[in-house]
Parts: structure tokens; C-alpha cells; sequence
């Protein structure tokens, strides 16, 4: 059968729906310019339970939930379940953790990069150049023989392992409603203000991502593999969708009265623009060298990629290291260990990529 949104207009299609979907999900409630962001999301899930204790960032966002269960389900359909592991798990561990770090630097992920521009945040332009200059280092190892090493298929089972996570994290969320005025219920800490308490009707937000995870796992959409394909093989297939998103999400938010063009005053951001840049440059070779951007490792998780899964457990975990140890930026800045950490994540990525070179399996 013909799938659809492999196709130029597929692409398109799904980069429309996604820009929608996010700028109307902020308008239900999700925080501003952050409509959908992977990062931010997770880094609130790793508060819900409880690896860091921001009290601001702390809520189960079924829309990471809704990612993985609808690639599972659209895998399942369309015959792309494919149980793999054993590609370097530890260092995608140590990539994902990098990862989030950069992006809480910058404060978003790259569709969070682009869903800020759309809502006139112009810091996001120096989180995107960063993204994309990450990307580009990523590409020069490529080009040198880069190589994380075969993914071996592997048990049904490894390949469910994180589908199931995220089905008992829906479960924790029905038997631990968030309670007004409670900052816990149960196991699961909740937000009483700041952008964890900010959030769409459960059953919605679900929903979103299970339509989101459906066709993003059918076009293969990725923001960082549209960069790397427009620098490496000067195809803008990925491209094109990424942009329908951009465009999507600012004529939404034009609509919804969401726009608001400049620097100063954008909800949860900060204007410093060198580590806006540097955030994301970490951020970008990261998912670069792990071979997707945030949400596509969350799709591929969804589809039994056991690699992926570990550095979407990455990324959590990141977001804990992040929070409790003063890594992440604020409204006001990055502070000095955030620096540090950027500096130290970009030693780690080098490393990893020149010692990697070459040693495809």
C-alpha cells in the first residue's frame, strides 16, 4: 500500500497539522509558544515523578505518552514494528542527557525553536542557528566515517519496553488525578503554578499525541534530519514539512491573537542570545550524533527501537541533573553551572564523535 505521507505533500501535510495542533494546544491552556515541546514536556514528566523537585516544571504531559503509544500503534498497522537494540546504548544514554541539558539551556527543544518564532519570540533565531551549526559539526563526523555501530533485531519484548512505560505513566495519571490546590497526589507531584500548571484537558492533550505520533511515525518526521539532509545531500523532503510547521503555527497563532513579535517579555524564554546559541549547538550535535531530533527518537521508541528508548531515558534523567543541579536557564538567564555544563556536554559530543569515527560495525 501506498503510504501517503512519505510523499512530498504527506510531509507537508503532517508539518500543517502538527504547526495547528501545537498553537492550538497552547490556546487550551498549554504554556505560551510551547504548544508542543518534547523537551520541556519530558523535563516536566521527570518531575511528576519526582527526579527533580522544581515545583514550577512538575506535570505527566500525556502528549509524550500520546508520541510513543500512537507510533506504536501506526508501526503495528503498517508493518514497521521492528524490535532492535544494541547500537552504543550507553553513549545515546550520555547523548540524551547532553541533550536536554542544551535544549533547557536554550529553554526548548527544536520544535519548541520553531513554534516560538512563529509566536514572535525572536530569541528563538538564535537557538535555530545554533540548532542548525550543531547539526553541521554532526555532519563533519559523517563525512569522516562516523558510526554508532548496527542495531541488531532483537525480542518483541525490548521493543515494548518503553510503549509500556508510557501506558503506566497514563495509568499513575488516572489513579493520581492532579487535586486543585495540591502540589502532590499519590506518587505524582503537580505544578501549582508556572508552566507545569499550564496544560490543556488531559483527554485532548492524549489525543493530540496519539494523532501526532500516528503520522509522524508514517513521514518520518524529524527537524534535525531535515538540516542534515539539506546540508549533507541537498534534499529538502524533511525540510519542507518542518517549514509547513513554522508557517502553520504562526497563521494560527495570528488568528488566536498568540502572536507577539520582539525579544523582551516572551513567555518562558530569556534573551541572552550566546546561550540561546550555544544551548542549542550542544543540543543540535547531540541529536545529531544519536540520528534524530528529540521527537523522532520518541517515534522510533514507538516502533521497537530499543536505542532510541534509551535516549529518551536519557533525556529525562537529563532534566533531572539539569533542575537539581541549577543546569537549566530561567526567565532571567543561564547561571554559571548552566555554562559549565554547556561547555562540558560540547567536550563529551567531541569526543564521542571523533573516537567514533570509523567503527561501523
Amino acid at each position: 500500500m501506498v503510504n501517503f505521507f512519505a510523499s512530498r505533500k504527506g510531509i507537508i501535510f503532517v508539518g500543517l497539522v502538527i504547526g495547528c495542533l501545537a498553537a492550538l494546544l497552547q490556546y487550551m491552556g498549554n504554556p505560551g509558544n510551547m504548544g508542543i515541546c518534547v523537551a520541556c514536556f519530558e523535563r516536566d514528566i521527570a518531575g511528576a515523578v519526582g527526579l527533580h523537585r522544581a515545583g514550577v516544571v512538575q506535570y505527566m504531559r500525556p502528549e509524550i505518552i500520546g508520541f510513543v503509544l500512537g507510533a506504536l500503534g501506526a508501526a503495528f498497522v503498517g508493518k514497521d514494528f521492528r524490535p532492535r537494540a544494541g547500537s552504543a546504548p550507553i553513549v545515546r544514554f550520555v547523548l540524551g542527557v547532553f541533550a536536554m541539558i542544551g535544549a533547557l539551556v536554550f529553554l526548548g527543544c527544536p520544535w519548541r525553536a520553531l513554534l516560538r518564532l512563529a509566536g514572535g519570540d525572536l530569541n528563538s533565531l538564535f537557538g535555530l542557528a545554533g540548532l542548525i551549526v550543531g547539526i553541521w559539526i554532526g555532519t563533519l563526523f559523517f563525512k569522516q566515517g562516523y558510526n554508532l555501530g548496527r542495531s541488531q533485531k532483537t525480542y518483541s519484548s525490548v521493543g515494548l519496553i518503553m510503549p509500556l512505560i508510557m501506558v503506566g505513566f497514563l495509568v499513575l495519571m488516572f489513579l493520581y488525578p492532579q487535586v486543585t490546590g495540591e502540589a502532590k497526589s499519590g506518587v505524582l507531584f503537580y505544578s501549582l503554578k508556572g508552566p507545569g500548571a499550564m496544560h490543556a484537558p488531559l483527554l485532548i492533550s492524549l489525543a493530540v499525541g496519539l494523532f501526532v505520533g500516528i503520522i509522524a511515525q508514517r513521514s518520518r518526521f524529524c527537524t534535525m534530519g531535515a538540516f542534515r539532509d539539506l546540508i549533507l545531500f541537498k534534499q529538502i523532503h524533511l525540510l519542507s514539512g518542518v517549514l509547513a510547521l513554522l508557517v502553520a503555527a504562526f497563521v494560527v497563532n495570528l488568528i488566536l491573537g498568540q502572536f507577539n513579535l520582539g525579544f523582551a517579555g516572551q513567555p518562558v524564554a530569556h534573551t541572552q542570545g550566546l546561550w540561546n546559541f550555544m544551548g542549542m549547538v550542544l543540543a543540535g550535535l547531540c541529536f545529531a550524533l544519536a540520528g534524530g531530533c528529540p521527537g523522532r527518537q520518541l517515534f522510533m521508541a514507538g516502533e521497537g527501537d530499543g536505542d532510541s528508548a534509551v535516549f529518551v531515558l536519557g533525556m529525562i534523567v537529563g532534566a533531572g541533573f539539569a533542575h537539581n543541579f541549577g543546569l537549566a536557564s530561567s526567565p532571567k538567564g543561564v547561571g554559571p553551572h548552566g555554562i559549565a555544563a554547556v561547555f562540558i556536554g560540547l567536550a563529551v559530543c567531541l569526543f564521542i564523535g571523533f573516537t567514533m569515527r570509523k567503527k561501523a560495525a
